[in-house]
């Protein structure tokens, strides 16, 4: 990964510089004696660690996120609200690859049945991109749509975690108690294969010179006939990544039956 000081870097120093400046004059101002400064107060690292997550000021960017279940990987671009979605399926006969792309309220996808092309003309699926009209679909879930910036979760799971503490390499390591936290274990429903997990699950994440996220790591424990596993998220390329527009003319289609009976299972 390139490493690079942007503006959002750059803002993130500068403001907590002034926290610091700020905190020592307002103690200079109460000391009437004037008996000299007292040291200000050591940073928070889980306050660190949450002011790494990306935000709507980052530019476009990759993300990958993985657990037992499989990978997901794309681009998140804030500043078009848009972002490209890429999951990959295997099965013995063949290889099901699935992307989407979101632009506001408007959502394409694309299709591809590796090993098995008959399948996908047997289905009668284009193999380009197609837009989807959400009327057509059952359930809000069946659609990606837009979420913000953090398509891992990364954030609530940081808000979550105790006992966080910082390294000097810029490693944290922390502990999350999913049974404390049901809104966090409903949010990490659709990305992590959890099953019954609970109790402390051990917490890592790496955040770069530049303040930025670069990954976290939940070390879920065995558990049933579920294997111990790990659910992680990635985010890297600020600004090298490619901002994600609406496609245009004969670059997408209109969605045929095929494709909705597909999402709607």
């Amino acid at each position: 990964m390139t490493q690079r000081t942007g503006t959002t870097a750059t803002t993130r120093r500068f403001a907590a510089t002034a926290v610091v400046l700020l905190a020592a004059a307002l103690v200079a101002g109460c000391d009437d004696k004037g008996s000299g400064q007292e040291a200000a107060p050591p940073p928070d690292p889980k306050q660190e660690l949450l002011a790494s997550v990306p935000d709507d000021q980052d530019p476009a960017f990759r993300f990958t996120t993985s657990d037992a279940s499989g990978d997901v990987s794309g681009v998140v671009d804030p500043a078009n609200r848009g972002m490209d979605i890429d999951t990959v399926t295997k099965d013995k006969d063949f290889t099901l690859k699935m992307s989407f792309r979101v632009v506001e309220s408007r959502t394409w996808m694309k299709v591809n049945f590796e090993g098995a092309q008959d399948i996908q003309k047997l289905m009668k699926l284009p193999t380009k991109w197609m837009e989807l009209d959400p009327t057509k679909l059952k359930g809000a879930d069946s659609l990606p749509t837009y979420e913000g910036t953090d398509p891992g979760n990364a954030e609530a799971i940081i808000r979550a975690a105790t006992d966080v503490q910082a390294g000097g390499d810029g490693s944290y390591t922390g502990v999350v108690d999913l049974s404390a936290e049901p809104e966090l274990s409903a949010a990490l429903a659709g990305v992590a294969t959890l099953g019954d997990a609970a109790g402390q699950i051990p917490l890592t994440a790496v955040v770069d010179p530049d303040g930025k996220l670069v990954s976290l790591t939940l070390e879920i424990p065995a558990s049933g006939k579920q294997k111990a596993s790990e659910y992680v998220v990635e985010y890297f390329d600020f600004g090298i990544a490619p901002e994600i527009a609406a496609f245009t003319g004969d670059q997408a289609q209109k969605a045929p039956t095929a494709a909705y009976d597909l999402l709607n299972g």
